[in-house]
C-alpha cells in the first residue's frame, strides 16, 4: 500500500478532523465533545509549536489518516522517561472506513507511518503513549514492533509507554509480509 502525506492545515482541515475525532471509536483521542473551533485551536497550537506537527495521510487522493510526530524531550514524556537521542514521538488516528472496512488497512497505515519516521535522519526509536485502556492499539503496536516499557501517568491519561526500534520495526515488517491474511483493525483508536 502506498500513501502520500501532506501538512495538515489547522483551519481548512478542521471540519474533516472534527468528523473523525468526535466518533465513538476515537474516544481515546479525547475530543468527543470538541467543536470545530476546538479542533482549529488544538491543531493551530500543534502546528506552530516548533516541536510537534501533524500530517494528513492520503490514500488514492482521499484523506485516510492523520499522524502527529513530536519531540519527546519537548513533551510531557520528558518527565516520565529518560529521552534518548534519536527518539521521536508518534500519534496516529485512522479515518472511519469509507464503505467496507479493508482487512489490514490500519496496520498498513501504521507501517507506512513508521517507515516515514525511520527514514528521517537521526531517528532510531519511535515512542508512543496510548491510553492504557486502549487494548486494540496495544495489539497493533506489538504487531509492528513496539515493546511496552510500562504504564506512566501523563497530564491527560494513564498511558502505556512503548518503544519501537528500527530493528524491531524491520523484523515485524518482515514477519508481517509473510502473513497471508491480515486482521482488520480499521477502527482501532490511536
Amino acid at each position: 500500500m502506498s500513501f502520500t502525506f501532506r501538512c495538515l492545515d489547522a483551519a481548512a482541515d478542521a471540519p474533516l478532523l472534527h468528523s473523525w475525532v468526535t466518533r465513538p471509536y476515537a474516544s481515546f483521542w479525547g475530543m468527543l465533545n470538541a467543536s470545530v473551533e476546538d479542533v482549529v485551536e488544538e491543531y493551530s497550537k500543534i502546528q506552530s509549536s516548533g516541536h510537534h506537527h501533524a500530517l494528513l495521510g492520503i490514500d488514492d487522493g482521499v484523506p485516510a489518516f492523520m499522524m502527529e510526530e513530536y519531540l519527546p524531550a519537548s513533551s510531557p514524556l520528558s518527565s516520565v522517561y529518560a529521552v534518548q537521542p534519536g527518539d521521536i514521538g508518534m500519534h496516529l488516528l485512522v479515518a472511519p472506513p469509507q464503505g467496507m472496512p479493508r482487512p489490514g488497512f490500519t496496520a498498513d497505515v501504521m507501517e507506512s507511518v513508521l517507515d516515514r519516521l525511520f527514514q528521517k535522519p537521526g531517528v532510531e526509536r519511535v515512542v508512543v503513549e496510548p491510553d492504557a485502556r486502549n487494548t486494540k492499539i496495544h495489539v497493533l503496536n506489538a504487531r509492528l514492533g513496539f515493546e511496552p516499557a510500562g504504564e506512566v501517568t501523563l497530564p491527560d491519561k494513564q498511558a502505556l509507554l512503548s518503544f519501537c526500534t528500527r530493528e524491531s520495526f524491520h523484523a515485524a515488517r518482515a514477519a508481517r509480509s509473510l502473513t497471508p491474511t491480515r486482521q482488520s483493525t480499521q477502527e482501532a483508536s490511536l
